[in-house]
């Protein structure tokens, strides 16, 4: 299992919840979506990336206005 932290603007997830996730390609590196829009990884190397497309959301905590949800896949 990989576990990886996302930030959350809106309280739309919840622990349990069944994600999937889009992947977006910079120069150097890759970022990851909650789809549609939902959440945001921050970037990752290419030799870090995310092979699975859903995960699950094993943990959420508010930091102020906004959320950092862990995001739990299988590969």
């Amino acid at each position: 299992m990989r576990r990886e932290m996302f930030h959350m603007e809106r309280d739309v997830l919840n622990i349990g919840d069944t994600v999937t996730i889009a992947e977006g390609e910079l120069p150097f590196s890759y970022y990851y979506t909650a789809v549609p829009a939902l959440a945001m990884s921050g970037n990752f190397p290419p030799s870090n990336r995310i092979l699975s497309k859903t995960g699950v959301v094993v943990a959420k905590e508010r930091h102020g206005s906004t959320y950092h949800i862990d995001i739990e896949f299988e590969h």
